[in-house]
C-alpha cells in the first residue's frame, strides 16, 4: 500500500490516446529527456532500482490475473520474469543491496486467492489487508521466507541505501505507523506513534533520513472515523502530506503543505530535494490528475516536473542519479492502462 490502489483508481478515470513511442515527452517537462517506455498494458506500477541500477523491480495486475504479483525486468525493460508465486495479492517489492535478495508483502499466508476489493459502500477507501506480510525470497523468486508475522497489516518494505535496515509500515500497535528493523526481522522499532497513517517511506542516500507520507486524524470526528474504518481494515485516502524525520525517528517535520493527495516521496541523489506525486496542479474539480513535483527538505522552491494530463507517480532515480523510473498512463493504448517509464534526468 505504498500504494498501487489508489493509482489505479485514478487512471481509469481518464484516457490518454497512444501516440507512439517518439511522442512520450510532453511539452514543459524539462528535467526529462529521452523518455522510454518499458512496459506495454496492463497496469504496472512501483518500479524500483536495483542497488547497482541495472535491475528494476515492479508490481503488475496482467494476463489475466486478478490481482497485483511482482515482477523483474532489466532497466532497457527486457527480460521480465514473475518472482512471486501467484499466490495471494502483493504489493511493495525492493531488492536488498547488492541484489541478493527481493522483500515484498503478500497475502499469501491467509489464502492462495486474491481478496476482495474493498468495500467502496464505505465512500472511496483503500484495503489494508490484515493478511499482508513481509516476505524475502531470491532474486529469482525462490527461497520464499516470511520476515514479519504479526497481527495486522505489515506491508511498504524499503530498504536502506548502507545495506543495514528495512522501514515499513505497520498495524502491529493498533494504528499505520512507521517501523524500522535489521534486515533479518530483529530488533523492530516503532518510529511513528501519533493518530493516523504513516507510510510510503524511503530513506535518503546515506541511509540518516526517511522520507514518508503522511494522512493525519486530527479533530475528534476525523479520529472516530479513522478508527471505525481501520476497524474494518480500510482507510480515507483524504489529504496526504510529505514528511521527513530522522531515520532513528527523531526530528519529525512536515515539508508540503498542499492540502490534497501527495505521495509517494523520493530523495534526490544529493538527499536536498524530494521529488512526489502530487494533484496540487490539477484544475479540475476532483482533482483527477496527478503530476510529479520537486521541493527542498526545508519546504521551499516547488518544480512541477511532469504536465501529462493524467497521471505521473511513483518516481524513483537510479543510484547514479542519471535516470528516473516513474509509473503513468501516458501513452496508454486502453483505458486504465499504467505503464513503467525511464527518462534521462537534466539537472
Amino acid at each position: 500500500m505504498r500504494f498501487v490502489l489508489p493509482l489505479f483508481f485514478l487512471v481509469t478515470l481518464t484516457t490518454f490516446a497512444a501516440f507512439g513511442q517518439s511522442t512520450l515527452n510532453v511539452a514543459g517537462e524539462k528535467r526529462l529527456a529521452n523518455i522510454k517506455q518499458l512496459t506495454f498494458g496492463g497496469e504496472n506500477a512501483e518500479a524500483y532500482f536495483s542497488s547497482d541500477g541495472k535491475r528494476l523491480i515492479f508490481q503488475s495486475k496482467r494476463d489475466g490475473r486478478g490481482c497485483d504479483q511482482i515482477y523483474t525486468m532489466n532497466a532497457d525493460g527486457s527480460k521480465v520474469k514473475m518472482v512471486s508465486n501467484g499466490e495471494g495479492r502483493t504489493t511493495c517489492s525492493y531488492f536488498f543491496k547488492g541484489g541478493k535478495k527481493i522483500v515484498y508483502a503478500s497475502t499469501l499466508g491467509g489464502a492462495k486467492e486474491c481478496p476482495p476489493n474493498p468495500d467502496f459502500s464505505q465512500g472511496y477507501v483503500w484495503a489494508v489487508y490484515p493478511d499482508y506480510d513481509l516476505y524475502t525470497a531470491s532474486p529469482d523468486g525462490r527461497n520464499i521466507k516470511k520476515l514479519t508475522n504479526t497481527p495486522g497489516y505489515d506491508a511498504e518494505a524499503t530498504v536502506s541505501p548502507d545495506g543495514k535496515t528495512i522501514i515499513f509500515t505497520s498495524e502491529r500497535d493498533g494504528d499505520l505507523d512507521l517501523y524500522s528493523m535489521d534486515t533479518d526481522g530483529k530488533n523492530v522499532k516503532r518510529l511513528t506513534d501519533e493518530i493516523g497513517y504513516d507510510g510510503g517511506a524511503f530513506y535518503s542516500p546515506d541511509s540518516k533520513m526517511i522520507v514518508y507520507r503522511r494522512s493525519a486524524a486530527n479533530t475528534p470526528a476525523e479520529v472516530k472515523r479513522y478508527r471505525d474504518l481501520l476497524a474494518k481494515h480500510l482507510i480515507v485516502p483524504t489529504v496526504f502530506e510529505i514528511w521527513v524525520m530522522n531515520a532513528d525517528g527523531t526530528g519529525k517535520r512536515q515539508v508540503t503543505n498542499l492540502s490534497g493527495g501527495s505521495f509517494a516521496p523520493f530523495f534526490t541523489p544529493d538527499g536536498k530535494k524530494i521529488i512526489f506525486c502530487t494533484n496540487y496542479f490539477a484544475t479540475d474539480a476532483r482533482k483527477r490528475n496527478f503530476d510529479l513535483a520537486l521541493i527542498n527538505v526545508d519546504g521551499t522552491g516547488l518544480e512541477r516536473i511532469t504536465f501529462n494530463e493524467t497521471f505521473d507517480g511513483f518516481p524513483m532515480f537510479s543510484p547514479d542519479g542519471k535516470k528516473l523510473v516513474f509509473a503513468s498512463n501516458r501513452n496508454a493504448a486502453n483505458q486504465g492502462d499504467t505503464n513503467v517509464f525511464i527518462a534521462d534526468w537534466v539537472n
